[in-house]
């Protein structure tokens, strides 16, 4: 059986704050995670993951089916090793790796087959050392595929991503809706069975493919335009969703969205704008919230990642938007702009802050430390008790955790806001 160990590189904190709940390759370009679509392409396959210390125990319990920070299990036999920051091009074969080979994408190494008993010593010490390290002294193999250094790499590989995940699940067929309108080729939209449309739902795919999982609801006055992935479980309500865009599984969207990543769970119910950015599971956005994602000199956009700014060097650039975050009606965020975990986010008729570290708070305009951490998780508890999800004792503990690694973050931040008011 073909064995598949997931890892993070040392790079994993620059998909900040993204991955501040997740390993890398559980953050989603395309249809899927790099995760599960390896998962689709070796559906027999054992698959373990390799993460930073921290996520452990919350991811074991989220993802049971994966063998976590296991030594013994690497021991068992061998192994193949792929980086969670890779974005493969291409469907992907056995007959793609052989042992003691590496494949490298721009010089850094996207996967290496390894022995079980080689791989354990590696483990050892520093991993992300001792693997590339490793991988420089095995055979070198072309390899296709591109790096996700920084969150917006997500974003602006999103519409190339779903067209190949699309050409890749070989639909050939989907549910009859004669009341929907389809522009271009019938044979570029899926439509699950168990999808409802209602009538007045327009689906333009001249610039891609459009798939609708099961269970999702189409409220009438819908456009969707390709490439565009809808989620299972996902609504639209009255909504515009432009090319580029995937919506994941159970979100609510309304209003305009463009080439952005909706996780899972997010809740952008009423009308607003959504560019060019990410949000992670539990965020509300509140009515008539809107993002910028050009600036008005159309210069390449900067974004304070971890307090530091890193430019992206592209002129459309929206929010990154972590997880269980809250924003009030209004909200209007600035190009670029890093929204941590657990925010609290009450506008005040301007532009708000481009920076907010994760357990803070934006209160009319001005960055604060109102919002406790017993606050947040409270109300990140009472969130997914509305959609009959559990915040489990290790999820709240990973949050905790969160709390006091960006402790620093957050304080600088803090003592910048002062600084400026004073």
């Amino acid at each position: 059986m073909m064995r598949i160990l997931l890892f993070e590189d040392c790079h994993a904190e620059d998909l900040t704050p993204l991955a501040l709940l997740r390993p890398v390759f559980e953050l989603v370009c395309g249809r899927d995670s790099l995760r599960r679509r390896l998962q689709r392409w070796f559906p027999d396959a054992e698959f373990g993951g390799w993460v930073r210390p921290w996520l452990a125990d919350a991811y074991a319990e989220e993802q049971p089916s994966i063998t976590v920070n296991n030594l013994s299990w690497i021991r068992k036999g061998k192994v193949l090793l792929v980086n969670g920051r890779w974005l493969p091009e291409r469907r992907l074969t056995a007959l793609d790796f052989v042992t003691h080979h590496a494949g490298f994408v721009d010089g850094n190494p996207a996967w290496m087959l390894i022995p079980g008993e080689e791989l354990n010593e590696l483990f050892q010490g520093d991993p992300a050392t001792a693997l590339a390290q490793y991988a420089n002294s095995q055979r070198s193999l072309p390899t296709s595929g591109l790096w996700i250094q920084y969150p917006w790499d997500l974003v602006y590989q999103n519409a190339a991503q779903l067209i190949r995940d699309f050409a890749d699940e070989g639909v050939s067929q989907s549910a009859k809706m004669e009341h929907v309108q389809v522009l271009g080729d019938p044979s570029d939209v899926y439509i699950s069975a168990q999808a409802e449309i209602d009538p007045y739902v327009v689906i333009d795919a001249r610039s891609g493919p459009v798939s609708i999982d099961r269970d999702a609801k189409i409220q009438a006055f819908t456009r969707i335009e390709g490439p565009c992935h809808i989620g299972r479980g996902s609504q639209l309500f009255r909504a515009l969703i432009r090319k580029g865009t995937t919506i994941g599984e159970h979100c609510r969207a309304g209003g305009e969205i463009e080439e952005s990543i909706m996780h899972s769970y997010v809740n952008k119910y009423h009308e607003g704008f959504l560019g060019h950015s990410y949000v992670c599971p539990w965020v509300n956005i509140g009515a008539m919230s809107c993002t910028s994602d050009l600036k008005n000199d159309y210069t390449t956009v900067k974004v304070p990642l971890q307090g530091q700014m890193i430019d992206s060097k592209i002129p459309k650039v929206g929010s990154f938007i972590g997880d269980h975050s809250k924003t009030a009606m209004d909200s209007m965020f600035n190009s670029g702009s890093s929204i941590g975990v657990c925010t609290m986010v009450i506008p005040g008729g301007r532009l708000l802050p481009r920076h907010v570290p994760s357990f803070s708070s934006v209160m009319f305009g001005e960055l604060s430390s109102d919002w406790t951490l017993d606050a947040a998780i409270e109300t990140a508890r009472s969130a997914m008790s509305r959609r009959s999800q559990t915040l489990t004792i290790y999820a709240e503990r990973l949050l905790r955790i969160v709390h006091q690694r960006t402790e620093q973050e957050r304080q600088s931040a803090l003592q910048r806001a002062t600084d400026r008011r004073v």
